[in-house]
């Protein structure tokens, strides 16, 4: 078998920390893994398999290789990573943060081509090649946080894929046009639609989700539902969405619950009824791992059959002055909050974080086989156990065939 159109050969890794192997990539496309050595660069040899003599070559030393991380929760549209430290201040709580970030945002030039650009950029020096990502629309931004977004994903030439939620981040209802921008949103051909605590925010949850699910089901459109609601109160919030999904038929994976903090707060047989419910009608869950709370119970989703995958949430944004973009650490959060200990249980979390979480922004297949998009992280680690809890650092990163080097991105962070 000839190689000849190969872009791209990564030789001597580890796909998952198994055997060695080569990687060989066409474009944006992994095009073959084969044993290490079988190919040669240059004239084809007699009998010998060959890659084209314009491939690049990237010596990967044995080093463990991982699908891209998958950020399936993020707000790259408002940070100051970038900018002059800026201290925290305004009210605590929801509605003082969402008061604060209006208050401050167009300082800091919210939302930005520029700003978006410096987060998907860190994103991907660490590893993370597809993100999910909320984006605010409200009546003083209108639609533009979106057009910023894209155009900052065009200008890394792709190499980050995204899917977006117009994000009603001041709420629905109580804010009316809202609504009318969310739908003018779908139609122009975001992914999903946000909503926000529809009892506490709006104070209505039937008239929030009832107006969300409306656009949906006219329009196509998912639903990514952020849920901070407590205890039974949330369960509630979750029962009428599921309610919803259920009348709507709302097809398998177009509906999320984001945080979902009651999910953890009700007791296990409520828990187990709600996860079991999950399943049936495919409604996913996503975290961002939060150090103060109890984290989403691994193999109790596992075992129900709902889908959930790790977000970094807001990085250095006005909301909080942490975050870094590195999805492996969220992973590692998770993980260390949950007592995760065990080989198999920590393999689990690395695939969550990459070639499962994946689902959330792509309907492809998304790991280290042919076919895949050519997403490939190279750690300088034993094996994925070993990534995961030392937090290891990546050594090269590949977004769809294009190669980056961490360590030239650290010297220019802003660019």
């Amino acid at each position: 078998m000839l190689h000849e159109d190969a872009t791209l050969l990564i030789r001597d890794v580890r796909p998952w920390g198994g055997d060695r192997a080569d990687i060989v990539v066409t474009g944006s496309r992994i095009t073959a893994i084969t044993a290490p050595g079988a190919l040669q660069t240059g004239d084809a040899a007699s009998g010998l398999t060959v890659v084209g003599p314009t491939a690049v070559v990237v010596d990967g030393h044995g080093q463990l290789a991982l699908p891209g991380l998958v950020n399936t929760h993020a707000h790259v549209d408002k940070s100051w990573w970038g900018h002059a430290w800026e201290s925290y201040g305004g009210e605590g709580g929801t509605q003082g943060r969402i008061a604060h970030e209006r208050d401050r945002r167009d300082a800091l030039g919210i939302p930005g081509e520029a700003v978006a650009t410096r987060v998907l950029r860190e994103s991907l020096r660490t590893g993370t090649t597809r993100v999910r990502t909320h984006v605010d629309v409200d009546l003083g931004v209108g639609l533009r946080g979106i057009d910023a977004v894209r155009s900052a994903a065009a200008a890394l030439d792709g190499a980050v894929e995204l899917s977006i939620v117009a994000f009603p981040q001041d709420g629905v209802l109580r804010r009316p046009g809202v609504l009318d921008l969310l739908r003018q949103a779908a139609l122009a051909g975001v992914e999903h639609i946000g909503g926000l605590d529809p009892a506490l925010i709006d104070r209505d949850p039937v008239g929030q989700l009832d107006g969300l699910f409306a656009i949906a089901a006219d329009t196509g459109c998912g639903i990514d539902l952020h849920l901070h609601e407590p205890a039974e109160l949330g369960a509630f919030s979750f029962d009428l969405v599921l309610d919803r999904v259920e009348r709507l038929g709302i097809a398998p994976g177009r509906v999320n619950i984001a945080h979902g903090f009651a999910i953890v707060d009700v007791d296990p047989v409520r828990r187990r009824d709600l996860l079991a419910r999950m399943a049936g009608l495919g409604v996913t869950m996503t975290t961002v791992a939060p150090v103060r709370m109890r984290q989403l119970p691994l193999h109790e989703f596992d075992d129900a059959g709902v889908r959930f995958g790790f977000g970094t949430d807001g990085i250095r944004d006005l909301w909080s002055p942490y975050g870094d973009g590195d999805l492996l650490g969220i992973a590692w959060q998770y993980a260390r909050a949950g007592g995760i200990v065990r080989d198999e249980d920590l393999t689990r979390v690395v695939q969550l974080a990459s070639r499962d979480g994946a689902r959330f922004v792509t309907d492809e297949e998304h790991d280290l086989v042919a076919g895949a998009r050519a997403d490939v992280v190279l750690v300088d680690a034993e094996n994925p156990m070993d990534a995961l809890v030392r937090r290891v650092p990546r050594s090269l990163v590949v977004a769809g065939g294009r190669v980056f080097d961490p360590a030239e991105m650290a010297q220019h962070p802003w660019e």
